[in-house]
């Protein structure tokens, strides 16, 4: 399984990248808007452009996924064109993020994002094909000639909960087998949570043969870290703080501790190079 990090902030790019696990970026506006305002110094505005350069010189020869913001066919083409053409000589890592639906009411221009998609592929430029919360639209994507599928896999678990009047903080676990709720499970036209979209949809992906990897992004925890690796999620896209909570366990620190107190004083100095 690959591991990129979900940011914007080249601080935590650069610390990620640090450790030796990190393969890729993915990035989206709001990540963006909050990395900038973190970033932004005194009343002097970031090149954005500068800005992303870094990113990309960090990353260096793994993928960053850039998002488009239009929503029609032709503005997600030609800005994706745009940011392909313009990053993707620094380093050949420039991959194009397309909602895999794009329509603002859920009634016009519902396979737009689906033409984009089948036109950057065209134009030999990656997609990763994002806000997937189905394994048929992962399915749709993937036939499009998508490199990457995102499936959203806390936003499902909170959607079915929302759906169902179930209170919840963002971190919160929820089961990948299902919630059940008066003894009922709760699930959204048969998918019963986020890491269910990821399993039936690497089923899919093996029947058919398809090329793309599944990428599990909106990873809120570490066991939903875990339990989208044991589902067959090609990659996962973590936030720094996921990250920490993986690395992070009580009995590792105490061990640590207890290690140092009880190292010998002639232990440690053979540590110490000779000159």
């Amino acid at each position: 399984m690959k591991i990129f990090i979900d940011s914007a902030d080249i601080d935590e790019i650069e610390r990620a990248y640090a450790s030796g696990v990190v393969e890729g970026v993915t990035t989206n506006p709001s990540l963006l808007k909050a990395a900038l305002a973190l970033h932004k110094k005194g009343a002097k505005k970031i090149n954005l452009e500068e800005y992303l350069i870094d990113i990309i010189t960090v990353a260096k020869n793994t993928p960053v996924s850039l998002e488009v913001t239009k929503t029609d066919f032709e503005g997600m083409v030609k800005e994706g064109m745009a940011f392909y053409n313009r990053f993707n000589p620094l380093s050949n890592n420039i991959v194009i993020k397309i909602p895999v639906n794009s329509s603002l009411t859920g009634k016009t221009k519902i396979t737009e994002g689906l033409r984009a998609i089948r036109a950057l592929v065209q134009a030999r430029i990656p997609v990763n094909a994002t806000l997937i919360f189905t394994p048929e639209q992962a399915l749709i994507a993937a036939k499009a000639g998508a490199s990457y599928v995102s499936i959203f896999t806390g936003r499902v678990d909170d959607y079915i909960r929302t759906q169902h009047g179930i209170g919840f903080e963002k971190p919160d676990y929820y089961p990948a087998e299902g919630y059940v709720h008066a003894g009922k499970h709760l699930q959204d036209n048969g998918i019963l949570s986020g890491i269910d979209v990821i399993r039936q949809s690497v089923i899919i992906f093996k029947n058919y043969g398809f090329k793309a990897q599944i990428l599990a992004a909106s990873i809120r925890n570490a066991r939903q870290f875990r339990e989208a690796a044991l589902a067959g999620a090609h990659v996962a896209t973590l936030p720094s703080e996921v990250i920490s909570l993986i690395l992070n366990h009580a009995k590792t620190i105490e061990g640590v501790k207890q290690f140092i107190e009880d190292t010998p004083a002639d232990y440690a100095r053979l540590a110490v190079d000779r000159k």
